[in-house]
C-alpha cells in the first residue's frame, strides 16, 4: 500500500472565511499516483474546519448567518474561555462544522456525489493554519 502526505498553510485576511480546497486536494491525488484508496483531509487547528458541501455563495452566507446565531462572536464576555483569547465562538463553530473529511478514491479520482466540494472553514483567521492531506491506497 502507498501513502502520501502533504500540508497546506492558509492565512486568511478575515476572521471567518470559507475556501474551496478541492483543486488542491485533487492535485495531491495526482501527485500521489494512487488509483484506489482513501483521502483524508483534516484541519490541524481547533478553530478551523474541513467539510464537504456545495460551492454556492448563498449557501456560504447561510452558513455564516447560522453559525453566528449558534455561537455569536460578540460579546466576548459571554464565554468563559475568553479570558486570554477572544475565540471561544471559533471553537464552537469548528465543533459544529467538523474536523475532517474522508473521500473514496476510485480510478484515480475523488469519488464525489453531485455538487460535492471540499472546503476549509476558518473561524479565527489572520494567522497561519495548516490542513493535512493524507492519501492511502494502491
Amino acid at each position: 500500500m502507498k501513502s502520501f502526505r502533504k500540508e497546506f498553510v492558509f492565512h486568511t485576511p478575515r476572521r471567518r472565511q470559507l475556501i474551496n480546497i478541492t483543486p488542491g486536494v485533487e492535485q495531491c491525488l495526482a501527485e500521489s499516483g494512487i488509483q484506489e484508496g482513501l483521502c483524508l483531509v483534516n484541519a490541524m487547528h481547533i478553530t478551523a474546519s474541513v467539510f464537504i458541501n456545495d460551492d454556492e455563495a448563498g449557501l456560504h452566507q447561510d452558513f455564516e448567518t447560522w453559525l453566528e446565531k449558534l455561537a455569536p462572536e460578540k460579546p466576548y464576555s459571554q464565554y468563559r474561555h475568553n479570558t486570554a483569547e477572544d475565540n471561544a465562538d471559533a471553537h464552537l463553530k469548528r465543533t459544529v462544522m467538523g474536523r475532517e473529511v474522508v473521500v473514496a478514491v476510485t480510478e484515480g479520482r475523488l469519488d464525489f456525489g453531485p455538487w460535492e466540494q471540499i472546503f476549509y472553514g476558518e473561524f479565527d483567521g489572520k494567522r497561519d493554519k495548516r490542513v493535512l492531506v493524507k492519501i492511502i491506497g494502491e
